[in-house]
């Protein structure tokens, strides 16, 4: 039982991307394996159930996550967060998130549609997708900041680590790219060449607080990452962007912040609107919607 635990712990830690790593992607990139047939059309109708409920509700943005990874054993649901928006001059709702591009070794800023976006969901059985509904001040800068090309790039940084702490400027994770965009847009800062900069520092007068990953002595497995402050390594944690932590910001800065979660199954969606989570299980509770998926 202690082998399976202790297994599974460096299993998280790889996925995480170990500090000892810079790119920390090695697991994500040699990971090919393609979804069979069944399972890409339930994400497809997964995809069109969220954009269902996102062409209803009226904003212009959405911040989404994704489940996926194996973080559960850290207590995360969700790794990946990005920006879903009506106007995306790709198509309507695509999800501006950034991501790393394993053949050029590099992270990008990413435009991928809806069903793509969903698609990355590594659950084949269970799988839960995150959509913030923000009130429409805040609604209506995120989706000016986002679309905003040159503001977006000039929060790209320059080297991914999945694990990258929040307030480094050194490396950067998707979610960090997420957290700094939200700066940018709430905070209204002008970008530029310290466009970074400026938005950890609005993020760190602002209270922002990075999720909390206690890996424990995992940490003294590799080399010490230059970015791991020393008191986060004698305590045994990592202080990182994650889907959870932009919540938690999010509803902090604007409490009027609306939440749907939805889950699939091999046999139906479910969607839930409020702050109670769905179980892990996706078993409806009454007031949740139900849609039967089809089988091909």
């Amino acid at each position: 039982m202690r082998l399976r635990w202790v297994q599974g712990l460096l299993a998280v830690w790889l996925a995480l991307g170990a500090p000892g790593s810079w790119a920390g992607m090695g697991g994500f990139c040699a990971s090919t394996n393609e979804p069979s047939a069944a399972v890409q059309d339930r994400l497809m109708q997964v995809a069109a159930v969220v954009r269902q409920e996102l062409e209803a509700s009226g904003q212009q943005a959405a911040i989404v996550a994704r489940s996926g990874m194996a973080l559960q054993r850290l207590g995360q649901r969700y790794s990946h967060a990005g920006v879903s928006l009506r106007a995306n001059p790709s198509t309507p709702w695509s999800v501006r998130q950034l991501y790393f591009a394993c053949d050029e070794q590099r992270p990008r800023v990413f435009d991928q549609g809806l069903s793509g976006f969903v698609m990355g969901l590594h659950d084949a059985e269970v799988g839960f997708v995150s959509v913030l509904l923000l009130p429409p001040e805040a609604d209506a800068h995120l989706a000016q900041t986002a679309l905003n090309d040159t503001l977006a790039l000039q929060l790209l940084g320059s080297t991914y680590s999945a694990n990258a702490h929040a307030f480094a400027l050194t490396f950067q994770n998707c979610n960090q790219w997420v957290a700094e965009l939200l700066a940018t847009a709430w905070g209204n800062l002008p970008g530029g060449s310290d466009a970074r900069a400026e938005a950890q520092a609005w993020l760190h007068q602002q209270a922002y607080e990075a999720t909390r990953l206690n890996v424990g002595w995992l940490l003294w497995l590799t080399p010490v990452s230059p970015w791991v402050p020393p008191a986060d390594l004698a305590e045994g944690h990592l202080r990182v962007s994650m889907p959870e932590g932009l919540e938690r910001f999010s509803r902090q800065q604007h409490p009027r912040t609306q939440r749907m979660e939805v889950c699939h199954t091999t046999q139906h969606v479910v969607v839930r609107r409020g702050w109670q989570p769905l179980p892990d299980d996706c078993q409806p509770a009454e007031g949740d919607r139900v849609v039967p998926l089809q089988a091909i």
